[in-house]
């Protein structure tokens, strides 16, 4: 299939390009600022399927709202018509249609240029009435604050929230994609005339401030954010694409002594912590038992033997471990443990904890194996 693509290096354009590509639409016409009306003439002469994304968001024009949401909509159907060319045209419109302001009253003229083009010659249109998108590719200081947010707040800058109780209905980018691809398919998501993306988020705008805020936070806490909400995990995946490229990595804390290290690596309030533990050759570390907290060694370089015995039993239980064969070993309570590296490098095990460490309660009481 032949599909043109107006505003294809905008947000929307560059992630719905790189989305059809992988799914195998490799015909694809890309119309950007760059090309001329001559290539649109020859685009719509050809293609199949049109996904006009183009449009103006924001300037200082006002009168430019119209000539970018109105009149260039007017061209492209002119064309369509001029060709006889009857492909479904997929319009992005917005909420704002439903608000009598510049850019409300641009987008809405661009709608029923549409829908009179349908009834005109019988094509099928796709009006969306998108709401505030968010995702990887976006604009700060442009069309969406969660760009503006989010680029702020990795570079340590400062924002402005004008009222942090304004409810916003935000839409990720992967959705808005899911959606376009069934409505290129035949079958999109209908709400009386207009169609409409399935998946949306409702969010007041100081507490998305806090939360992306948060993602800011969490290197030097080594929090993880609750994937488990839907919204926390698009909008930290979408706050790591704007880091700052020389600030993609961060130092760790290493507890550096004479038999090694310990470094913690990433810690939740729900699902404990994960460190790091590196031992030199002939090293033993342990000895001590817990009464509820539980843990796993992971040995990925290096070998050395994990020995366990019950507190009130003398019977030593072995595991041989190393990094040649990864294998979990699950260290149960009431049970004094240890590891030693009995090899000739440096033993690296990773370790889970089911809870943060307390220094208040650490739970933890010295006994050698």
């Amino acid at each position: 299939m032949k599909i043109l693509i107006t505003g294809a290096s905008g947000f929307v354009g560059k992630n719905l390009v790189a989305e059809l590509r992988n799914r195998g639409y490799e015909d694809l016409f890309l119309y950007t600022r760059e090309n001329s009306l001559e290539n649109l003439a020859q685009f719509t002469k050809e293609c199949e399927f049109v996904f006009h994304l183009a449009g103006i968001n924001r300037t200082k024009n006002e009168e430019e709202f119209m000539e970018g949401n109105f009149e260039f909509t007017s061209k492209l159907l002119e064309l369509l018509k001029m060709h006889n060319n009857k492909s479904p045209v997929l319009i992005t419109s917005s909420i704002q249609a439903e608000i009598t302001n510049p850019y409300g009253e641009s987008k809405r003229a661009g709608e029923n240029l549409l829908f009179k083009y349908s009834k005109e010659v019988g094509a099928k249109v796709y009006v969306y009435r998108l709401p505030n998108l968010f995702g990887k590719w976006s604009k700060p200081n442009y069309n969406t604050v969660v760009a503006t947010y989010c680029y702020n707040f990795a570079r340590n800058l400062d924002i402005q929230i004008n009222n942090p109780e304004a409810e916003l209905t935000l839409c990720y980018i992967d959705d808005v994609l899911e959606e376009f691809v069934k409505a290129l398919e035949g079958s999109p998501t209908k709400l009386n005339k207009y169609c409409t993306i399935q998946t949306t988020y409702s969010i007041k705008l100081g507490e998305l401030a806090k939360r992306i805020e948060s993602f800011n936070e969490s290197r030097g806490t080594l929090s993880v954010p609750n994937m488990e909400d839907d919204l926390t995990k698009k909008l930290y995946s979408t706050y790591l694409s704007f880091l700052p490229e020389d600030k993609y990595s961060y130092d760790l804390k290493m507890n550096v002594d004479n038999r090694g290290s310990f470094t913690e690596f990433l810690r939740t309030p729900d699902r404990g912590q994960v460190s790091v533990n590196v031992s030199k050759s002939g090293i033993t570390k342990g000895n001590h038992w817990h009464h509820t907290k539980s843990e796993k060694f992971l040995v990925v370089s290096g070998e050395g033997l994990i020995r366990f015995r019950k507190v009130h039993s003398k019977e030593i239980i072995e595991y041989k471990v190393s990094g040649e064969k990864l294998q979990v070993v699950d260290i149960p309570v009431g049970y004094t443990h240890s590891i030693v590296n009995t090899g000739k490098s440096d033993m690296v095990t990773v370790m889970w904890v089911n809870e943060c460490f307390n220094s208040e309660n650490p739970d933890t009481y010295h006994l050698g194996v």
